[in-house]
């Protein structure tokens, strides 16, 4: 079995702070942050108990490409990738909502519609609708960014109303969302992707807002394949999609949807292997490069050595 990095635990000079996500690593200094993308994977809010292989490079490396692509739109926080699983940047103060923007009705706004709510975070939803209809235009639907727990829906009169954000700078928001999503869409179909929904986080850097986080990955986005789509719809079939929904699939199949006395299924290492595979596949199909796995021999000192050297 290949290496795969489930946590890390380095300690730097002039580190003042670490905080463990579900998936990252961060390492906290005064004007900037170290993330290190583990190979841990999480769903249901729950994280599995084995790291899939190259997991970590797969969302490091599609998210540095993306932010790339796109700092012509919004500048963001990256600074330096010294090492295919670590970015280095600006250490911002985040915003406390995620940018959700759906350009079809699919994943939880399908469940609501579904279960007869045709308003999802203040945002109307037309009638007559089928799961993974084409929204008529693309539609902002916020969440908190909760510290603990579930993130939750919010709609854009209660950020403003609870002063969670200013009014000026949510406009500049909802404006670089729709501006993003276009970008990710028109990159996805150059693919023969569709880029179904994301979600986008941002943070202050001074005066200046940064897009900050991962971008356009399979962890926070939702892709169908293009081709078969129309088909698909019109006999009411299910899509073939691009995202970690299969890891979802095979969990519920097996009981599990991280509620109360439920149990994470035996994670084989035919499981480790076929999601790690899907993860390559996922890379190779959404940046439309061949991936290059990297050396695991010794992936932990790999890693903090190309920290260290950046940080020298």
């Amino acid at each position: 079995m290949t290496n795969a990095i489930k946590e890390t635990h380095f300690n730097f000079p002039e580190q003042i702070g670490f905080y463990k996500g579900k998936v990252r690593d961060v390492y906290i200094f005064e004007k900037e942050l170290v993330v290190v993308a583990s190979d841990r994977i999480s769903a249901f809010d729950v994280v599995l108990p084995k790291p899939i292989p190259f997991k970590g490079q797969v969302l490091n490396q599609i998210a540095a490409k993306f932010l790339k692509a796109t700092s012509d739109i919004v500048p963001n926080w990256v600074t330096a990738t010294p090492d295919p699983n670590v970015t280095i940047g600006k250490k911002c103060e985040p915003f406390k909502v995620e940018m959700v923007i759906r350009g079809y009705l699919a994943g939880h706004a399908a469940r609501e519609y579904k279960a007869g709510k045709r308003i999802l975070c203040g945002v109307e939803m037309p009638e007559g609708m089928h799961e993974n209809d084409r929204f008529p235009e693309p539609i902002i639907t916020p969440t908190t960014k909760a510290d603990q727990g579930h993130d939750e829906d919010i709609s854009r009169e209660a950020i403003l109303s609870k002063g969670i954000v200013s009014e000026a700078d949510y406009i500049i928001l909802e404006k670089y969302t729709r501006a993003l999503f276009q970008r990710g869409q028109e990159m996805a179909a150059e693919m023969g992707l569709i880029l179904v929904d994301t979600k986008y986080e941002f943070g202050k850097y001074g005066d200046q807002i940064l897009l900050i986080d991962e971008i356009h990955t399979p962890d926070s986005s939702r892709y169908f394949y293009a081709d078969g789509y129309e088909e698909n719809q019109a006999k009411g079939l299910p899509q073939k999609q691009l995202s970690k929904e299969f890891v979802r699939q095979w969990l519920i199949a097996n009981g599990f949807q991280g509620k109360d006395g439920q149990s994470v299924p035996e994670m084989t290492s035919d499981i480790v292997e076929s999601i790690s595979d899907r993860y390559i596949e996922l890379f190779e199909k959404i940046t439309g490069e061949s991936f290059q796995k990297a050396d695991t021999a010794t992936i932990e000192s790999r890693i903090e050595k190309a920290i260290v050297k950046h940080l020298n």
